[in-house]
């Protein structure tokens, strides 16, 4: 990419100094500035019009040397851009390659559904503990976050199977599914507790009337944010010396 860019670089700082130097070759042949800058517009970029002035035969080989390295930085600096488009897709590719296959050799991993406030906290407290885990979500920015910080990611909706096998659903040992929306929480406890039986699954419920339909729909465990944030603060309140202690 760093070639790219350079290469980019030299392109456009050639195609600027050839602008500089057409100018001010006109302008010493007697044209007047308007008409220099048009003829080096119309004759680098080829639109094709004819000659707006007196044309010698020196001025007529000057005007070809300002085609030929007009022409060549502008292609100089295209092939830079198409070189990073190029580089970034295939870095890109192998980058997926290398991420499936070590999601394939992980076992008694944890599938984190959803990384959002809850999910990015879960995968830092995963990593600083050296548990195994793969994250998935099907936001474009929360994914390359989470790629940015060197999680293996599967991008998609953990709601679908094919998702959550591609994530090693059959060899994970924990799912946790802490999207904020309870409806999809339940859809994903059911199809992973059809895919792998054997699975312990965490389930974030939003709502404590939900905790019975997660229960129902396979989970094992219903955490409720709002209900541990609440007691926390109630102990606080209530027990600071003792959670202090604890703390």
């Amino acid at each position: 990419m760093q070639s790219s860019l350079k290469r980019m670089l030299v392109g456009g700082g050639f195609f600027g100094g050839t602008l500089v130097v057409a100018v001010a070759g006109y302008r010493l042949a007697g044209w007047n500035w308007l008409d220099s800058i048009y003829m080096v517009v119309i004759t680098i970029f080829g639109v094709g019009f004819g000659e707006i002035g007196p044309m010698t035969p020196a001025l007529r080989i000057f005007t070809m040397v300002v085609i030929i390295s007009g022409c060549t930085s502008v292609a100089y600096i295209l092939g830079g851009f198409l070189q990073m488009i190029t580089e970034g897709e295939i870095k890109r590719a192998l980058g997926v390659r290398r991420m499936k296959r070590e999601i394939d050799l992980l076992t008694d991993h944890v599938i984190i559904c959803g990384c959002g406030r809850i999910g990015q906290i879960l995968a830092n407290q995963m990593e600083a503990a050296h548990q195994s885990f793969v994250v998935i979500d099907n936001d474009d920015y929360r994914v390359a976050q989470a790629e940015g910080k060197g999680f293996l990611v599967q991008m998609g909706s953990a709601a679908d199977e094919s998702i959550l096998e591609a994530a090693g659903i059959m060899q994970a040992k924990f799912l946790a599914t802490v999207l904020p929306d309870d409806a999809i929480n339940v859809f994903i406890t059911l199809t992973a507790r059809g895919l792998n039986p054997d699975l312990i699954i965490l389930a974030r419920g939003e709502y404590l009337s939900t905790e019975k339909k997660l229960l129902q729909a396979g989970a094992d465990r219903v955490v409720s944010p709002a209900a541990i944030g609440a007691l926390r603060m109630s102990n606080m309140i209530t027990h600071p010396a003792a959670l202090d202690f604890l703390d």
